[in-house]
């Protein structure tokens, strides 16, 4: 156990801090062009994936009693990064369209990696604003997925996704044998209805139309319209262009993360809707130290679904009694799910057990494998 006169080091949170390298790695690899370009991904995806191997595995766990003034230097990063998000995206922007020596497969090339910071990073990072009672932290969490053109995701996450994981409801829980392929866009279509569905709701309950002002849909199109228009400003066409290119690749690292942490994982079905209630074991659990660092605890997901508004350094680890376990961690998993037979083979049979240990009494899968029980209530 880490205490919390521990925790409020600057050297402990100092790790968490490395995503802002890619920020000047962006705007070197954009002066350079040809193949530096690749340096983006190879910086988050394999190198990560490397350190992870020798880095091993993080285990141990925050004091729970750790105030929030102790956790100064982890939440300022995720304060920080979004004007700097923001700033690098239409900067680079500005100038690769400008630039001589950046052809169009260069700048196509360069845009892809403006997407990996903004997926990888920006996503993430709203996610854990989202989650957090402070107003100003929850409009933070709104303009980075303003900025990649997604921002109903708070909706369906929250609303969504957190109430109905591992039903037929949640259009996030990735179901056993469905290739990402396939999922990805099921996935695009569902959210959005399931989250404009669920904002309808909130506002019915309250005796208000759709079209009320205080939907957050209104909001979710302000924010995409202007950063557009701005993408149009600084750079025309062309930067339009890179800026729904970074988007894109955006959402689809978004949703390869989606897809792994609940592959396959259900909640059991109780009769007449009824589920039980939201366990650890119902997501996919990391505790690769050098990944986690680049992602925030991101892969403790399993204690963040246990307690979702726990700010990201007081995430938990569990063992396997207690929450099923990847084995690598994600970026080396995001890479195997691109490839579903790859996938299959390594995660099918993990299934299998997770389902022989936690419920040996369900001896038919079928429905849950076709998500054929009735919706939750």
């Amino acid at each position: 156990m880490i205490a919390p006169n521990a925790m409020a080091k600057l050297h402990r949170a100092l790790p968490f801090w490395l995503s802002l390298l890619l920020i000047p790695l962006i705007a070197f690899v954009a002066s350079q062009g040809g193949w530096w370009l690749l340096l983006m991904p190879l910086s988050t995806w394999w190198l990560f994936s490397i350190l992870d191997h020798f880095a091993g595995l993080e285990l141990e766990n925050a004091d729970l009693e750790t105030s929030d003034d102790q956790l100064f230097w982890y939440r300022l990063i995720t304060l920080i990064w979004p004007p700097l998000q923001i700033i690098t995206i239409f900067a680079v922007i500005a100038y690769a369209v400008r630039a001589d020596h950046l052809g169009w497969v260069e700048l196509w090339a360069l845009s892809f990696g403006i997407g990996v910071l903004s997926g990888t990073i920006g996503i993430n990072y709203s996610h854990e604003l989202m989650h957090q009672k402070p107003k100003h932290e929850r409009w933070l969490g709104d303009i980075l997925l303003g900025s990649v053109l997604y921002s109903h995701f708070r909706s369906e996450h929250l609303l969504v996704h957190h109430r109905y994981v591992g039903t037929r409801r949640d259009p996030v829980t990735a179901r056993y044998n469905e290739g990402f392929h396939r999922f990805f866009p099921r996935v695009l279509r569902e959210s959005f209805l399931s989250a404009w569905n669920a904002e309808k709701a909130m506002l019915s309950r309250k005796g208000l139309p759709v079209w009320d002002g205080s939907n957050p849909f209104w909001r979710y199109l302000a924010l995409q319209a202007g950063f557009l228009a701005l993408a149009m400003i600084v750079g025309g066409w062309i930067g339009l262009l890179m800026f729904l290119n970074q988007a894109f690749v955006a959402i689809w690292q978004l949703e390869l993360t989606n897809y792994i942490e609940h592959y396959g994982l259900t909640r059991k079905h109780l009769g007449n809707g009824k589920y039980e209630h939201v366990q650890p074991r119902h997501s996919w659990n990391a505790a690769h130290k050098a990944s986690n660092w680049l992602l925030i605890n991101l892969q403790r997901h399993s204690d963040h679904h246990y307690k979702p508004d726990r700010r990201f350094p007081l995430l938990q680890n569990y063992t396997e009694a207690d929450a099923p376990q990847l084995p690598y961690g994600y970026p080396v998993m995001t890479a195997a799910a691109m490839v579903p037979p790859l996938w299959k083979r390594i995660m099918n049979k993990r299934v299998k057990r997770w389902r022989a240990m936690y419920y040996p009494e369900i001896t038919e899968w079928q429905a849950y494998n076709k998500g054929q029980h009735p919706l939750p209530r």
